[in-house]
């Protein structure tokens, strides 16, 4: 049996959470379609911590795209196996010019990579659900955020 390092403090689990947040520059998402299809596609992201959101930028036929429909359930997980942060919420697709200039100019900053023209389109993440836990001794604690309000 692997010992395991005791489990973290939920402040200390919604910190490490907001500094994978912060620090991470891709992610795993996934959709489904209409019919029941999954996808899981690698997307790079930015952080807004002034709105609570994610963005994410793909092109506009990726089925990850096409599967987003308003109020439509989005899946993203962050870190590797050993340090799991799923974060399940809705997303909303935006045309560049819908985005504010602040943020698309930290999205190109963060990630070197500026997309432009009608074949991109940025997804805006909203998280309703945030759970984190490194072993199985953390399972048990890993709710972080319910409904879209961290956990106190």
């Amino acid at each position: 049996m692997t010992e395991h390092a005791p489990p973290r403090s939920r402040e200390q689990r919604k910190q490490d959470v907001l500094d994978h947040l912060r620090q991470d520059e891709d992610a795993w998402v996934a959709t489904a379609s209409p019919d029941g299809v999954p996808t899981l596609v690698p997307l790079s992201f930015l952080w807004e911590d002034d709105t609570g959101t994610l963005v994410m930028c793909t092109r506009r036929t990726n089925p990850t795209a096409v599967n987003v429909t308003p109020g439509g359930p989005i899946r993203v997980t962050l870190g590797p196996t050993r340090d799991v942060v799923l974060i399940e919420g809705d997303a909303r697709i935006l045309e560049g010019t819908d985005l504010p200039t602040a943020t698309k100019e930290a999205f190109a900053a963060k990630l070197s990579w500026n997309p432009r023209g009608p074949r991109w389109v940025f997804l805006r993440i909203t998280p309703h659900t945030v759970r984190a836990w490194r072993e199985s001794n953390e399972i048990a604690g890993r709710d972080l955020m319910l409904a879209g309000e961290w956990l106190a």
